[in-house]
């Protein structure tokens, strides 16, 4: 069983940044694409990024584009997410997510592991 464990999140101003950091574990460990979603209370969990484990290619919302940047280490099974130049409407939980070769990355029926959440807060 796989866990994944997203730690990072707090209060910032607007302006700020702030680094996700999302641990992976478990016995067989092979995913396709790490994505990153987030959900702000009465909203429906977004896309926000998404990266290829092997080929390290990155895929970003266009409401994030340009001020988040996914990245992660192999070696580490870890997946992380720059923010900077935060905003307000960024305020949400954010989840980390694994999935296999199928299904679309922006899509949340793709993923089939997710973490617990971190929780960002971004004042104005």
């Amino acid at each position: 069983q796989v866990q994944l464990v997203e730690s990072g999140g707090g209060l910032v101003q607007a302006g700020g940044s702030l680094r996700l950091s999302c641990a992976a574990s478990g016995r067989t460990f092979s995913p396709y694409i790490m994505g990153w979603f987030r959900q702000a209370p009465g909203k429906e969990r977004e896309f926000v990024a998404a990266i290829s484990w092997y080929g390290g290619n990155t895929y970003y919302a266009d409401s994030v584009k340009g001020r988040f940047t996914s990245s992660r280490d192999n070696a580490k099974n870890t997946v992380y997410l720059q923010m900077n130049s935060l905003k307000p409407e960024d305020t949400a939980a954010y989840y980390c997510a694994s999935k296999s070769y199928s299904g679309p990355y922006f899509l949340r029926a793709s993923y089939n592991y997710w973490g617990q959440g971190t929780q960002v807060t971004v004042s104005s």
